[in-house]
């Protein structure tokens, strides 16, 4: 009898582990639906001809007549590629500045001791409460009085630095136990050497996911380029969809313009998805102590 009822038992247990299971891929499935129907809309819709595009009274989810025109359209209304090159250029020179930059603030917060350390520190963090929009006019006012409009200059030298990418690396390097680096500097390494041939080869799960992010927050960049440049020279690709839109033809071509946005997000997409494993990797550890 009891062991009937054991049987019994584990059986329900099973069903409901299965049904939970069930019930849990249905709603992910769902939530994936949710969040890549728009990139299948912006793919959709960039596939179709001005014509059908326009003739839909009732959108379609689906088109039997693909084209590629708008994608060359895109190309040569407004000179993408040549804002697809500043994108790049921008987005290489500023996160290698902003890597060097992130990386020895957080080794100094981390190993340094030096007077007033904690102090300096949390005024740091407070920078983070300061609202985006106040730090923009303070840049702007900053980089026009040095003369920096229309430059990569002043396009690049705002984001070099990040209190979050500090204090989540930071974060890192405090995980590293102190007897390592004090059977280092017994051995006479410098604090130089021990950076670069311990922590930072420690701590590259965290250092990809800040590059990742950076770059990702780079190419997406808009207000700042926007503000900073008017001259089509320095304009980014985030810069591209809106010229596009005051081309003339944007306004009315709607699939123009999504095939310009999946042309810029492919990038990006790609990125995350070769490194997606990296990324998930660097943020639990940031956010796990000791």
């Amino acid at each position: 009898m009891k062991k009937s009822t054991s049987k019994q038992a584990t059986k329900i247990r099973k069903a409901d582990s299965v049904l939970m299971k069930t019930v849990v891929y249905i709603m992910l499935g769902i939530w994936a639906l949710i969040v890549l129907f728009p990139f299948y809309w912006m793919v959709l819709s960039s596939l179709k001809s001005y014509s059908a595009y326009s003739s839909e009274f009732t959108p379609k989810f689906i088109t039997l007549e693909p084209t590629l025109d708008n994608y060359r359209s895109a190309f040569t209304e407004v000179p993408l590629g040549g804002y697809f090159i500043n994108t790049v250029f921008f987005t290489l020179a500023t996160t290698a500045l902003m890597l060097f930059v992130t990386i020895f603030a957080a080794y100094a917060f981390a190993r340094i001791d030096f007077k007033g350390k904690n102090l300096i520190f949390s005024l740091f963090l407070a920078l983070m409460m300061i609202p985006n929009e106040l730090v923009i006019i303070t840049n702007f006012v900053t980089v026009t009085n040095l003369g920096l409009r229309n430059t990569f200059s002043g396009l690049i030298l705002p984001s070099v630095a990040s209190v979050f990418y500090i204090y989540l690396l930071k974060e890192n390097f405090e995980q590293i136990p102190d007897e390592l680096y004090r059977a280092a500097k017994v051995d006479g390494t410098s604090d130089l050497k021990y950076l670069f041939k311990v922590m930072i080869p420690v701590c590259r799960p965290t250092i990809v996911t800040v590059i990742i992010l950076k770059v990702i927050e780079c190419w997406n960049s808009y207000v700042w380029p926007r503000l900073i440049t008017d001259d089509p020279a320095y304009f980014l690709v985030s810069n591209g969809i809106q010229a596009i839109r005051e081309s003339g033809f944007g306004r009315e071509n709607v699939p123009a313009m999504m095939a310009a946005v999946v042309v810029i997000s492919v990038p990006l997409i790609v990125l995350f998805l070769i490194f997606r494993k990296k990324i998930m990797e660097g943020v639990s550890r940031g956010g796990t102590k000791g």
